[in-house]
């Protein structure tokens, strides 16, 4: 196996954990419940859903609250995009593996 090819078996192994680790930043960064806390809004659990982001963003009149709701939301997506793109990065890497060795 040449060298180029070595580099791309790890490159293709450690694709899944890449994902994973910026989606998991994306996740700590989406600060949602302790934005509806810090504006005396009441949440009941720490994961607020999409919807509840949404409504609170159409509805406020405070333009600070929803800058950082709107900010929330995209990390939000971008953590959910991520955690895709790891879930669709796996099967290949397994596939890999098993023509490689």
């Amino acid at each position: 196996m040449s060298e180029f090819e070595e580099y791309l078996l790890a490159i293709a192994i450690c694709s899944p954990l890449f994902f994973f680790i910026i989606a998991v930043a994306f996740r700590l960064l989406d600060n949602s419940a302790s934005i509806f806390l810090k504006h005396d809004i009441l949440v009941d659990t720490s994961y607020v859903s999409g919807d509840i982001i949404r409504e609170h963003i159409d509805n406020s009149k405070d333009i600070e609250l929803r800058k950082s709701l709107r900010t929330a939301l995209i990390f939000r997506k971008l953590h959910n995009l991520f955690m895709i793109l790891m879930v669709i990065s796996i099967p290949p890497v397994i596939i890999a593996c098993f023509f490689v060795f």
